[in-house]
């Protein structure tokens, strides 16, 4: 934070002239009053919330006191929103996967066998990551192309995409290691714009150019028309470089008579710019220049063309073309293909143009990264950067073989997420990087380099309440400390929200982490209970199977039931006492309610003048009734106690009931005693309901 962003003063002491490399995040709090105290927590994300306290005010003040404010800090691409980042994020989780199932079932195989087969799956894993990278797409072309436009591209280039593309041109593809200067000339085709933000480039001088066309009167008479065509020639863009020589008056119907030498002079240089030959497999659909596979046949193939190029250079054409911008911006382009350094360093605009303009013109059958790492530390003296671009360091890092300078950067430029999933290129051909960087260090606290990255984005994906979810795929790619950390966060997610609880018992569930699985559950199942939700309580305990739980509250529902044994009491906890089941069997239990629920499902049946012997069944055979429900349920029977049909007891049955009676009136004398919420009368009811029975069933017997 800026030393005066936050008061009247700095809260923390800050030089602006010191040499060191300062994050400076400006905070603007609207607060009147100075300053008194500051509080940092962590917010989403990498995320600062910064809250602010203001002095206390001893007169009658109305403004703020306090102000919160979230800051965000570096190391995000500013290229990329965070919408982008979470896409990129989640659509890289499967690639990241499948490459990780892949290495676990080679890895099984000889180490020779693993070496040959890797890097394959490894540039397929490039492939699909670098395909989430791409740009915002721009506007299609239009259907009638406009003779006038120079420069088109169909998507918009991020940083992001050219570092990763780099690092496969040089780690992964195998295949293209025969003609890699080749691949750097088409990846400096598709980013050079980048480093516009940064320094002078080619593409920028193109554009700056093409705005400015149709204000031009006689192109062939503006120097800047031959300057950009030498510099884009120098870098090999070729299809721009002849498109604009056609855009030469002499091409114009009434200038063709007038003007025929000097039209094929200018024809004669877009056709041997048309031929060049290129050491590629081959070239994109429309693209000039003429591919050779092998070397012997580019060989032969650029001798021809260069000594073309040395005689129309010495062509007394020369002296009878009038026009003197034409003829020395034509011998200039020559010069440039012929690989005159002092043309090639005054086309470039920096000095990765100039590097790549040699491989094309000067040394295009440089192999090894050790002469190419040569070649660009000359290239930097000739042309001395203007600005530090975030590129650079990365492709100086590569050419250098320095894999701990290509992390250090691309974890500064790029972040974790880029960290995380560029290791596995760089180890894909290495046996020293794969040592640096699998290979645990006790600096580290006994993990590796790979582990430790993997943890940081783990860590960052873990901070956001919508990609915490795809964090546990490089937690448990980690085998230290990835399997704790994954523990954590499992138990950090909240269970109030059902999907979120279902979404994380999902994952406990992929990486068979059943302890984890059953505590959530019974986390959960208390939380529920607590907050009023019973039944959804209830049912997590269950699938917990935490029986102590199970009891505890069946033991609480029994005397919750048994406190007011009514119709309306039962009701309410009926659902309950369904859900619990009959398994959970504390002293008294549970058991008893599940025959009361049958017992009084069988007075329903009575009541609709069906059998009553059903209900005599669940009202005899029940042993274990608790004594505080003897009465309600004697009471609840009355109407079967007083069926007109025939008696409901035989004599044995009712006297025994009548005992019960007598050792509730005795019970109820005692301190402890629930007196059931019934009527007065109910007692009296009852007693003459037995007698009543038991009269009749003397008369039966």
């Amino acid at each position: 934070m800026s030393p005066d962003a936050v008061g009247n003063g700095a809260l923390i002491p800050f030089s602006g002239e010191t040499n060191d490399s300062l994050a400076v995040y400006p905070l603007h709090h609207g607060l009147a009053r100075p300053i008194s105290r500051v509080a940092l927590s962590w917010s989403r994300g990498n995320s600062l919330r910064v809250s602010l306290f203001a002095e206390p005010s001893g007169s009658f003040d109305t403004g703020d006191g306090a102000k919160v404010i979230e800051v965000k800090l570096g190391g995000g691409d500013p290229e990329i929103d965070d919408a982008d980042w979470r896409r990129i994020a989640y659509g890289s989780v499967a690639p990241f996967a499948l490459l990780q199932s892949r290495r676990n079932s080679l890895s099984a195989l000889s180490k020779s066998s693993y070496h040959l087969d890797w890097w394959e799956h490894v540039l397929q894993y490039s492939k699909d990551i670098s395909s989430l990278l791409t740009g915002p797409k721009l506007a299609p072309n239009p259907i009638i192309e406009d003779p006038n436009e120079i420069v088109t591209k169909n998507e918009e280039p991020t940083c992001l995409k050219a570092a990763w593309e780099l690092m496969e041109i040089f780690y992964v593809d195998k295949q293209s290691q025969a003609w890699l200067p080749e691949k750097l000339v088409d990846w400096l085709a598709d980013y050079d714009s980048l480093f516009t933000s940064t320094q002078e480039t080619i593409h920028g001088k193109l554009v700056d150019f093409q705005n400015d066309l149709v204000n031009i009167q006689v192109i062939e008479d503006d120097p800047r028309y031959w300057e950009v065509m030498s510099s884009a020639l120098s870098v090999g863009w070729l299809d721009i470089v002849v498109k604009m020589l056609r855009l030469h008056g002499s091409y114009q119907i009434d200038q063709l008579s007038k003007r025929e030498l000097e039209n094929g002079l200018v024809e004669a240089v877009a056709v041997l710019i048309s031929k060049m030959p290129r050491l590629r497999p081959e070239s994109a659909a429309g693209n000039l220049g003429e591919c050779f596979k092998s070397k012997p046949d580019f060989t032969k193939a650029w001798e021809k063309w260069r000594s073309q190029i040395t005689k129309l250079d010495c062509s007394p054409y020369w002296i009878q073309c009038d026009n003197q911008q034409t003829r020395e911006g034509l011998r200039n382009m020559l010069q440039v293909m012929l690989g005159n350094t002092e043309n090639l360093c005054t086309a470039s605009c920096y000095w990765i143009e100039l590097y790549v303009s040699h491989f094309l013109y000067i040394r295009p059958f440089t192999t090894g990264i050790e002469s190419m790492y040569n070649l660009a530390q000359k290239c930097i003296q000739l042309k001395t950067p203007t600005g530090t671009h975030r590129l650079t360091g990365l492709m100086i890092g590569i050419l250098a073989e320095n894999t701990e300078v290509v992390i250090a950067e691309i974890s500064r430029e790029f972040g974790p997420w880029m960290v995380a999933h560029a290791v596995e290129l760089l180890t894909s051909g290495s046996e020293e990087a794969e040592i640096l960087l699998h290979d645990e260090r006790y600096n580290l606290g006994g993990i590796s380099m790979v582990e430790l990255h993997r943890l940081a984005y783990a860590q960052v994906l873990s901070s956001h309440a919508l990609t915490w979810q795809i964090a546990p795929i490089y937690l448990t790619s980690c085998m230290k400390q990835g399997m704790g950390l994954l523990e954590n966060l499992l138990y950090r997610q909240s269970v109030q929200h059902n999907n979120l609880l279902l979404k994380n018992i999902e994952i406990c569930r992929l990486y068979e982490l059943d302890h984890i699985s059953s505590n959530i559950m019974k986390v959960a199942g208390v939380y529920h209970w607590k907050h009023g939700r019973k039944g959804a309580g209830v049912f997590w305990l269950q699938q917990s199977q935490d029986t102590n739980c199970l009891d505890r509250i069946a033991q609480q529902l029994f005397d919750s039931v048994g406190k007011s044994i009514s119709d309306e009491s039962f009701k309410q906890w009926e659902g309950l006492i369904e859900l619990l089941g009959s398994e959970s069997k504390p002293a008294g239990g549970l058991e008893f309610l599940h025959k009361y629920r049958d017992f009084k499902k069988s007075l329903q049946m009575v009541y609709s003048g069906k059998s009553t012997d059903a209900a005599r069944q669940a009202l005899m055979k029940n042993p274990s009734t608790p004594q505080r429900f003897w009465l309600p349920l004697l009471f609840d029977s009355l109407k079967l106690l007083n069926w007109k049909d025939s008696p409901l007891l035989s004599v044995s049955e009712t006297n025994l009931l009548l005992n019960k009676l007598q050792e509730l009136s005795l019970a109820r004398q005692r301190p402890h005693f629930t007196e059931p919420n019934l009527p007065p009368q109910a007692l009296s009811s009852i007693r003459l309901a037995l007698a009543t029975n038991l009269g009749r069933a003397i008369l039966d017997e």
